[in-house]
């Protein structure tokens, strides 16, 4: 932030924040993707959206990249919750103030990591690369249970894979067996590590210099 920072209470400062956003954000929108194979996670600079770090200066995740737009941002920083590591050259104003959009933040609370990777939808296309599990495709993706429910199966890692719609459609509620559609690959319950590994494989299409300290997915090891 620049050296004029107003002396007023912290409540003005997080009214003033809020007045700047509300008038601001408008003209300034985030966009974020998800992929499919072979494209990236479209960011637009333009949203200038920051990185978020975790109180330890590691990213608090890699793939999704932990981005909060600036809006959350700027508000994160009234709030007292996260330090300006690094900025932006493009600011916000008022008449009485002033700041430069934050591009890489960190928490001032540490967040345990979690071990375990968060059963989604997302979580399910990344494990399997974002690709059908019968076909190969990599068009509009859906979820099958490779056995059905009606037979008793269970909506679980173990039994769901990622599926294109005509697939999805083909195999209904029979058994692997029975049409012959077999996963490329047996599901299986991945570990944070192993959805890291395959979200190298979809980085995003724009990284600010300012963040390419914290990002390790790409260093070159000494040897």
């Amino acid at each position: 932030m620049d050296a004029d920072w107003p002396t007023v209470g912290r409540h003005a400062v997080r009214d003033i924040g809020a007045v700047l956003i509300r008038r601001i954000a408008p003209a300034m929108q985030e966009v974020v993707r998800i992929p499919s194979r072979g494209k990236v996670v479209n960011i637009s600079p333009e949203g200038c959206p920051a990185l978020v770090l975790n109180a330890d200066y590691r990213p608090l995740s890699y793939f999704p990249l932990s981005l909060w737009s600036w809006q959350d941002a700027v508000k994160a920083v009234f709030l007292g919750r996260v330090n300006i590591v690094s900025e932006y050259e493009r600011t916000i104003q008022s008449p009485s103030f002033r700041m430069r959009l934050p591009s890489v933040i960190s928490l001032k609370t540490y967040v345990r990591p979690s071990h375990h990777a968060a059963f989604t939808r997302f979580n399910v296309f990344l494990r399997d690369h974002f690709i059908c599990q019968y076909c190969g495709t990599d068009g509009e993706l859906t979820f099958d249970h490779v056995i059905p429910r009606r037979h008793g199966g269970r909506t679980t890692w173990e039994n769901v894979v990622a599926a294109c719609a005509p697939c999805n459609l083909k195999k209904g509620s029979r058994m692997p067996e029975e049409c012959q559609m077999f996963p490329m690959q047996r599901p299986y319950r991945p570990s944070v590590k192993d959805l890291q590994r395959n979200g190298r494989a979809f980085p995003p299409n724009y990284l600010h210099e300012s963040w390419r300290d914290y990002l390790y997915w790409d260093a070159e090891l000494e040897p």
